[in-house]
């Protein structure tokens, strides 16, 4: 890398990031244009899934999982930034044809804004964790400061997700409708609102090649358990994360120059 080109890299880092962040910020101002609650509303789905878990397997079907709100409620933040950042970078680039039609626009950007968006919104649920910890009776430790490393490895691997799923959809238009097929299995094979140790050994495997099951553990650990996630596990997801990121980057360079004509 020469010297010069240095100063220009980081220039267009800036030029980035400065891009994302007013995308983003776009984003969730569309979203909640003329709604009286603004941004709570983001809050609303995993507030109801809260309750309807809480009805069914804690009076009903009576899981014996000490604190099950908050075991819950965890679930179900991370695997809602989840779902919906894949779901939704699936048509991050057929969504956006006239910036993509612009001669020079980093199409590179538009699956990461929306999976910072949906972070954003993973973010502002985080005050009502807390509170929800707090009602519980669970003492928060230091250790909940792991939770970020938890995020960004979340993060990483989600990201590298959207930039296949981007790539493909706008080859093959039917990834989108597949996707919700999967997602929906996949949230029944992933412990959002039952307890890992329920699950079956003949069906272990399954479990541990899940990363956002590990994920959720980690989360879990930190903010139920007050004690640091197992590191040996967080560093495979995030092992995996890279090596996703790395592919779907890939995917998405190789396929761009396609994108303009194929939309």
């Amino acid at each position: 890398m020469s010297v010069r080109s240095t100063p220009v890299r980081i220039a267009r880092l800036a030029y980035l990031r400065d891009l994302t962040s007013e995308l983003v910020s776009r984003e969730v101002k569309v979203r909640y244009k003329g709604s009286v609650f603004g941004a709570a509303w983001s809050l609303m789905l995993p507030l109801a899934q809260l309750l309807v878990f809480t009805l069914l397997f804690r009076a009903a079907l009576k899981l014996d999982i000490p604190n099950y709100p908050l075991f819950v409620f965890v679930g179900v933040l991370a695997w809602n930034w989840f779902q919906s950042s894949v779901l939704t970078a699936a048509s991050a680039i057929v969504d956006n044809r006239e910036l993509v039609r612009r001669p020079g626009f980093p199409t590179l950007v538009l699956p990461a804004v929306t999976v910072v968006t949906t972070l954003v919104h993973y973010l502002l649920a985080l005050p009502v964790l807390l509170l929800f910890t707090l009602l519980s009776g669970v003492p928060l430790t230091y250790h909940a400061l792991a939770l970020l490393a938890v995020i960004a490895v979340q993060f990483v691997l989600t990201l590298g997700l959207a930039y296949l799923v981007a790539s493909v959809q706008v080859l093959f238009r039917d990834v989108q409708h597949l996707l919700g097929v999967v997602m929906t299995l996949a949230f029944y094979l992933t412990p959002v609102f039952y307890s890992p140790a329920s699950v079956p050994e003949r069906y272990r495997l399954i479990y541990e090649l899940n990363p956002v099951a590990r994920l959720l553990d980690a989360s879990r650990a930190v903010v139920l358990e007050g004690r640091a996630p197992h590191w040996s596990s967080l560093l495979i997801v995030a092992a995996i994360g890279v090596v996703l990121l790395a592919l779907g980057l890939t995917v998405f360079r190789r396929t761009s120059a396609r994108f303009a004509e194929e939309l």
